[in-house]
Formats: structure tokens, sequence, C-alpha cells
């Protein structure tokens, strides 16, 4: 069985044929319905821009919620104010111990 699958991704008058993993497929979809919500909200929210415009807001936006999904998955900022905590504790618990 071959694990790609060719698709088609339509954005206005514009198609994208694409070879695809065949397990990411959903992913592609729910792409192009992401890409096409977020173009609709700026054609309407902004009228009288061009189309260059409004793929660029687009892309902008997509790439904004991108970037704070992974400031979101982003542990270490915790991780650097829990290290000082974390040896604090062990101090304590090392001194208890030894009392």
């Amino acid at each position: 069985m071959d694990d790609t699958l060719s698709i088609t991704l339509r954005f206005g008058s514009w198609t994208l044929p694409m070879t695809i993993k065949r397990d990411e497929e959903y992913i592609y979809r729910q792409a192009e319905k992401l890409i096409k919500e977020r173009f609709s909200f700026y054609t309407s929210s902004y009228p009288g821009q061009n189309t260059e415009m409004y793929l660029v807001m687009t892309i902008l936006d997509i790439a904004v919620q991108s970037k704070r999904q992974e400031t979101a998955n982003d542990a270490e900022p915790v991780l650097q104010h829990l290290r000082p905590l974390l040896a604090e504790i062990e101090t304590a618990l090392k001194t208890e111990k030894e009392n």
C-alpha cells in the first residue's frame, strides 16, 4: 500500500496539487480550511484591499497563532523559575534529614 496521497487544495481560483503522506491528509485539509476562514475574515473586515494584502494579513495571523502556541508549549521559562526553588527544597530536606 502506497503511503502517499495526491490531493488538490483550493484557494479561490487557485489550485495547489500536492503529494503528501496519507496520514497527514487531515492536517492539510484543516490547514486549507483555516486559511480560507482567516482570508474570508480579513476580506470582510477590511474591504477594498488587494488580494496580496489579504494574503499577507492571513499569513501573519496564522504565523502569530503558531508562535503563540510554541510559546505556550515551551516549558523552559517555567523550569528556569522552578530550578532555584527545587534546589532550596532539596537543601531544606537534606538539612532536616541530618537533624
